[in-house]
């Protein structure tokens, strides 16, 4: 049985009541320990593990021209996934090649809706079989709000919180979305990566390691209180 995807309407004005009251909104945070995590082999072709060839900066920026010329402003969503570990919480991130670090999400498909896509990503990445298009699998996943926007000027442009000033047309909108997680659950990854918990302390404001979206993660949390469940 799948888990509601969505906030109900009640908690969702419960949650606008409490921040036009200046109270902080309590996230669920349960242990580490309640989660189970796995490897899967990379799709042929790369599929969701990046396994294939490996692009060139070349190639690739002539990729996303092609794609803003056919379909516009790409958009991009990814989950922000919380767990508890030593009385903290910690942000699950994916680990690439031993060097990058990333969210689980990706981009959305033309005329995707954000929940959708978010859906889709996330089972890509996160689970047993990592299709794509597994509804039920989709399903499971509970999206929550979006706590922050970034937006790129230019395809190797770096993020800002913000549209910059004289943009003509910005070239990419990245969205992050609080993910309720289950009690437990099963994470398996492609092979090619590895599924991290950090904790909030040492991603704050060290965008040198992690970029400026994750580092700025921590402040988009603020207005949150975590209630981490214990075992």
């Amino acid at each position: 049985m799948g888990f509601e995807m969505t906030m109900s309407t009640a908690t969702e004005e419960s949650a606008a009541a409490a921040a036009v009251a200046g109270e902080r909104v309590g996230v669920e945070i349960y242990p580490l320990s309640r989660y189970y995590f796995g490897v899967r082999d990379v799709a042929a072709g790369g599929g969701s593990g990046g396994g294939g060839v490996r692009e060139t900066a070349a190639d690739r920026a002539i990729r996303l021209k092609a794609n803003f010329a056919a379909h516009g402003l790409r958009t991009t969503v990814h989950g922000v996934l919380l767990v508890e570990l030593f009385d903290h919480p910690h942000l699950l991130l994916l680990q690439v090649r031993n060097s990058s670090f990333l969210l689980p999400g990706g981009r959305l498909r033309p005329g995707e809706q954000d929940v959708q896509g978010l859906k889709r990503k996330l089972s890509s990445k996160l689970s047993l079989v990592g299709h794509q298009d597994d509804e039920d699998e989709d399903d499971k996943w509970q999206i929550g709000e979006c706590i922050g926007m970034w937006w790129r000027s230019e395809f190797d442009a770096v993020p800002f919180p913000y549209i910059l000033p004289n943009t003509r047309a910005a070239k990419e909108c990245i969205k992050l979305f609080l993910i309720k997680l289950p009690v437990s659950r099963q994470f398996v990854v492609p092979r090619n990566m590895k599924l991290l918990a950090v904790p909030l302390s040492q991603i704050h404001d060290n965008a040198q390691v992690y970029g400026p979206i994750i580092a700025g993660i921590p402040n988009l949390l603020s207005k949150f209180s975590f209630n981490i469940i214990s075992d």
